[in-house]
């Protein structure tokens, strides 16, 4: 879709992203009200026909806790503009979150959001995510859609990078379906931005907001086929490039350089699939110039559709292969000993050996002879009554104890923490928060970024340390990209005094739909320090890490919190014994 100028657009993303400061700037220079999301001298048209209606009705002053239809619980209000608000809510009666969209019933816009939001309800597409309900009630009009925790919106996975070409093949093939079933029961999106796009925990592409977005801000088109397919051609040609193909920046990402107009993905950056930079030109709208002149462009979501089933199966890359390492060959010679290297393990070395000395021919020698083996013979006498002592001495200590302990002081067996460790790298993250109430959803990445600087916090509770009071715990969990044996976890925190608790346990996926009591234990450990190393007993297997706290000390007021009990991860590194 056509980068657009409207508050409507430009000022608030879909279901909870607020804008930033950019954006606002950029917002108010076009002649928007950043405060109430509308355009300063009215409506103001968008191409191919579309049109964003302003409201003069202001959003419902609702607040945290309020409850709809003896039901609904409104935690958090993730955006205002427009006359409307967006809320993550709690389903008391299926103990759910959901989200809702809140407006007057008097909002000139009322009465088409009701009847798109009933419209999308009854497609039942899985590949779109549900409306569960919409209701007129006490003055106001709300819609109910599923919350989806599990779920990563296009915009977060771009912050990170253009994706891989079969991701991008999956995300075009799985939208243009999904959006040509739509059409045929004829409804338009018309909102397809990358914070309507969810990737889930599984990989499967979902949908957000169809027909009740482009309701919620008034858009409209003459070509609503037309305004979908380009808008999907615009993801796919993002996907592919990190850029919005348009001149303005938007959604976070860099729009492309004024004057040379749209030009082919591969041509801004190098190793773009060619035929996925081939379809999203031929979906945008370009004035006919596709990057293959041959190919007609695609106008429907159907024909783009097919345009992607007819080519070649982009397939997943191989996994990636360690090849393990090449051993030498060693020579062992008469004289060459192992040596101690200054990591602590022993290797034989092959090192130039001196010639032995001649043998004693003489009555001397053959005494010193005798003499030598006698001794070690005596010594080996020594050896073995002082090990059969021990050992009958262990097993009175056994019968007597009903316990064994074979752990000698000094060794490795007594203080795994000697051994070296290998830090594991950390392919994504997210929060956990299985009572679905998240602490700080957008500071995930701050967790592990290497920067001492930057945290991902929680909130600050009155009472504590211990969090029982308020929930079990809060935390976050971690990708490690494929399987590994992790045997510790090195944690710095923000905060030091009283005591920190945490434990790290093997998890299925990122999402916080599973209980942590179903977990397995990796291992635990407290600190009043502003560093706590947690190390295993034996490694253990896990792709997935949750990082889980029970406990957090009590800090002063900061920028983001009052003073109370509350915590911050500002580098998380896990490791394996190498």
């Amino acid at each position: 879709m056509a980068e657009r100028s409207t508050a409507a657009v430009d000022v608030a993303d879909n279901d909870g992203n607020e804008p930033s400061a950019a954006q606002a700037a950029q917002a108010t220079s076009d002649g928007v009200d950043t405060q109430n999301g509308r355009a300063a001298d009215g409506p103001m048209p968008d191409k191919d026909g579309e049109r964003t209606k302003t409201a003069s009705t202001a959003a419902p002053e609702l607040h945290s806790g309020h409850k709809l239809a003896r039901r609904y619980r409104l935690e958090e209000c993730v955006t205002r503009v427009d006359g409307f608000s967006s809320w993550r809510a709690m389903d008391e009666k299926l103990r759910r979150a959901v989200g809702v969209h809140l407006m007057p019933a008097d909002h000139a816009r009322a009465r088409s959001v009701l009847a798109a939001a009933r419209s999308s309800a009854l497609l039942g597409d899985p590949r779109f995510v549900q409306v569960l309900d919409a209701v007129e009630e006490n003055d106001l009009v709300y819609v109910v859609h599923e919350w989806l925790p599990d779920a990563t919106e296009l915009t977060a996975l771009l912050a990170a990078g253009p994706l891989e070409a079969h991701e991008a093949y999956q995300l075009v093939s799985q939208v243009s379906q999904a959006m040509a079933a739509a059409h045929r029961e004829g409804l338009a999106h018309l909102r397809l931005t990358p914070s309507a796009i969810l990737r889930t925990s599984t990989g499967q592409w979902r949908i957000r907001g169809l027909a009740v977005n482009a309701a919620l801000r008034g858009i409209t088109s003459e070509t609503p086929q037309r305004a979908d397919t380009e808008a999907i051609g615009a993801l796919l040609y993002a996907a592919l490039t990190q850029r919005w193909p348009y001149e303005s920046d938007a959604y976070g990402l860099t729009g492309l350089p004024k004057g040379v107009g749209l030009i082919a993905p591969d041509q801004v950056r190098a190793g773009v699939h060619r035929g996925l930079g081939e379809l999203a030109m031929r979906a945008l709208a370009n004035d006919g110039a596709t990057a293959s002149r041959q190919e007609p462009a695609c106008t429907t979501p159907e024909e783009l559709s097919k345009a992607v089933s007819a080519m070649p199966r982009i397939r997943p890359p191989e996994p990636a292969f360690t090849a393990p390492p090449e051993y030498q060959h060693t020579t062992y010679q008469q004289g060459s000993y192992g040596r101690t290297t200054p990591s602590g393990v022993t290797t034989a070395q092959s090192l130039p050996v001196a010639p032995p000395p001649p043998p004693l021919q003489s009555r001397t020698g053959r005494a010193l002879k005798w003499g030598v083996a006698a001794l070690l013979i005596a010594a080996l006498g020594l050896g073995s009554w002082q090990l059969a002592d021990t050992l009958l001495e262990r097993g009175t200590q056994k019968g007597n104890s009903g316990t064994s302990n074979n752990t000698k002081p000094g060794t490795d067996d007594e203080n795994p923490k000697q051994a070296e460790l290998t830090p594991l790298p950390i392919k994504a993250a997210a929060e956990y928060y299985p009572d679905a109430k998240p602490q700080d959803v957008d500071g995930v990445p701050k967790s592990y970024d290497s920067d001492p600087e930057s945290f991902w916090r929680t909130y600050s509770y009155e009472d504590g340390p211990d969090l029982g009071a308020y929930k079990e715990g809060l935390g976050l969990v971690f990708d490690l990209g494929e399987e590994q044996d992790v045997s510790a976890a090195s944690i710095a925190l923000r905060y030091s005094g009283d005591h920190t608790t945490a434990t790290i346990y093997t998890a299925p996926n990122l999402s916080s739909s599973t209980s942590i009591k179903s977990m397995q234990p990796i291992a635990n450990g407290t600190t009043k320090d502003n560093k706590l190393e947690l190390v295993a007993a034996t490694p253990v297997k896990a792709r997935y890490v949750v990082l889980w706290l029970t406990a957090m000390p009590k800090a002063g007021a900061s920028e983001y919190s009052g003073a109370g009990y509350k915590q911050g991860i500002s580098n998380v590194v896990f490791s394996k014994r190498s």
